[in-house]
């Protein structure tokens, strides 16, 4: 049992390793979202945490799935896992950006950048197995969301 499990224990562990450094390299920044001018679609703060957990414990699930196929497609398992760890570096870098530097502009430019590269992942993970693309959906369309959010923000607070 522990055999199938640890691919995905792993997995799952590293992308939210990564997510909860961010998070931790941002904590006393954090409070800036409270102060700044929101748009009026901007969900309460409590919400992030909540939906960025389930995003990197599906990062991890669909991360894993990839992995087991290496033994039948090497080639393309290591081109979708080069694109899951640029994006991973992407997401990592963009909390400091937006939280730490506060710099609005240069972290909507960076999630462009990071929208591309999940969009890469996407299809590459699609190549290797369709269902662990498909897990990555609910990331796009709020990386998509954190989008417009951080458009307005920067609109609104220029």
């Amino acid at each position: 049992m522990w055999a199938k499990l640890k691919p995905y224990v792993i997995s799952i562990a590293i992308a939210l390793g990564v997510g909860g450094l961010s998070a931790f390299l941002t904590r006393n920044n954090m409070n800036i979202y409270e102060r700044i001018m929101r748009p009026a679609l901007a969900p309460p703060a409590i919400l992030f945490p909540i939906v960025w957990t389930l995003l990197y414990t599906l990062m991890g699930i669909s991360s894993a799935r990839i992995w087991l196929k290496k033994e039948e497609k090497p080639e393309l398992v290591l081109d979708a896992l080069f694109a899951y760890v640029i994006q991973l570096i992407l997401n990592f870098f963009w909390s400091l950006i937006f939280f730490n530097m506060q710099n609005f502009l240069f972290s909507l430019i960076w999630l462009v950048l990071l929208w591309i590269a999940i969009l890469v992942m996407i299809i590459r993970f699609y190549r290797v197995e369709p269902l662990a693309a498909l897990l990555q959906i609910p990331y796009l369309l709020w990386v998509t969301f954190a989008g417009y959010l951080n458009f307005m923000i920067y609109q609104l607070n220029r």
